[in-house]
């Protein structure tokens, strides 16, 4: 990971955190990130956090934070479906706001995640 590319990113990254239920900071993210737990592509108006999970039937990479310019997003999850296959990933998923169904009709919505807080 760059740091200059971290620098100029992280506010995207920041933004969709917002949506995320207060389960991680900018920080948790970065070393997620440099441990390599988790991959990040900064793009040019837009960075995603992908992280790749092993099932025990099969392996997906999921499209954990996404932020910026929608255009830009669309078109880089094309790029890391391809860099996810030669991951071996055998499928995407995301986890994100309901407007991504939306946006994204090649991806079918499977689940709900519910959450409150006790």
């Amino acid at each position: 990971m760059s740091v200059d590319q971290w620098a100029r990113c992280s506010k995207y990254i920041e933004d969709a955190l917002q949506y995320a239920g207060g389960t991680h900071t900018i920080q948790d993210v970065m070393v997620a990130v440099s441990e390599g737990k988790a991959q990040f592509f900064p793009l040019d108006k837009s960075a995603i956090v992908t992280e790749i999970v092993d099932y025990p039937q099969k392996s997906v990479c999921r499209i954990w934070l996404a932020g910026g310019d929608l255009d830009e997003l669309k078109d880089a999850e094309v790029a890391i479906a391809v860099w996810a296959k030669t991951h071996g990933c055998d499928g995407m998923e995301i986890i994100g706001r309901r407007g991504w169904s939306r946006t994204l009709s090649n991806y079918r919505q499977n689940s709900v995640v519910l959450t409150r807080e006790i």
